[in-house]
């Protein structure tokens, strides 16, 4: 739970320095990246590989560094994992061969979808650790975001840190009164999750109840305009060109016709 808490106040606080680039403008190419990679075919990993240049390039400009970002988004493998778990299984048609083993299509899209999340990850990444959260919410409601999922966004960002030191609370007071114990039977954990849920929603019908006596109407204001400048616009034309180039050109193909 420690581990947890440290890597969620990393990603929100830990900032890079981004200069001249604006939060919108940050926040329209890593739009615009993201629904590339996902508009890859699955079949077709070897397209996805070249798309790591943005978040190594975008990365380096911020002063984050890649290699932060990267093992920041490690922890999304697991669940990416889930979605393709059983693609090796269900789809077992060769695709191509290496050497006398069949690599399966199943793999290849197992193997894309990994790629797909772990890249739109770092995207985001980038994006939180050097706009801000809510710069990035102002940036949203700027560009005509609906403000029913900006409330709902800058809500979780605002309060998951409460329900963390509420999951704290409940494990230091099992400790206290565990007796020594480190392992428990998974009914306890059960019971623990079910009572953080129950906690966690009266908490947040006080939040509730607490706003609209303040005049909460749906919507959370947003702060100062967030101003374009023309190194701004740069940034934005060059990756926007970038993205269409990575998604409609096979670089692969042109590397290998090019190195015969």
């Amino acid at each position: 739970m420690e581990a947890i808490e440290k890597t969620y106040r990393q990603i929100v606080y830990e900032k890079g320095d981004s200069g001249f680039i604006s939060a919108p403008s940050m926040l329209v190419v890593t739009l615009l990246f993201i629904i590339a990679v996902l508009s890859v075919p699955v079949q077709e990993p070897q397209k996805i590989i070249w798309f790591a240049v943005y978040p190594i390039i975008a990365s380096e400009i911020t002063s984050i560094g890649f290699g932060k970002v990267f093992i920041k988004s490690l922890w999304i493998i697991p669940f990416i994992a889930l979605i393709g778990i059983f693609n090796p299984i269900i789809d077992t048609r060769t695709a191509f061969r290496v050497g006398n083993v069949g690599v399966s299509c199943g793999w290849v899209s197992f193997t894309s979808i990994i790629l797909r999340g772990l890249l739109s990850f770092q995207a985001v990444l980038i994006l939180v650790m050097t706009t801000g959260f809510l710069d990035m919410f102002n940036s949203m409601r700027r560009l005509g975001c609906p403000a029913v999922l900006t409330t709902q966004l800058l809500l979780t960002y605002r309060y998951i840190a409460v329900i963390m030191e509420e999951a704290l609370t409940m494990k230091r007071a099992r400790t206290a009164r565990g007796y020594g114990k480190k392992k428990y039977p998974l009914v306890l954990w059960g019971r623990l999750v079910g009572q953080l849920l129950v906690r966690s929603m009266q908490r947040a019908t006080r939040i509730h109840k607490a706003m609209c006596a303040r005049g909460f109407n749906g919507t959370m204001p947003t702060g100062n305009s967030l101003s374009w400048n023309g190194r701004a616009f740069l940034w934005l034309a060059v990756w926007i060109t970038v993205i269409i180039a990575l998604r409609f050109i096979d670089f692969s193909d042109f590397i290998t016709n090019y190195a015969i």
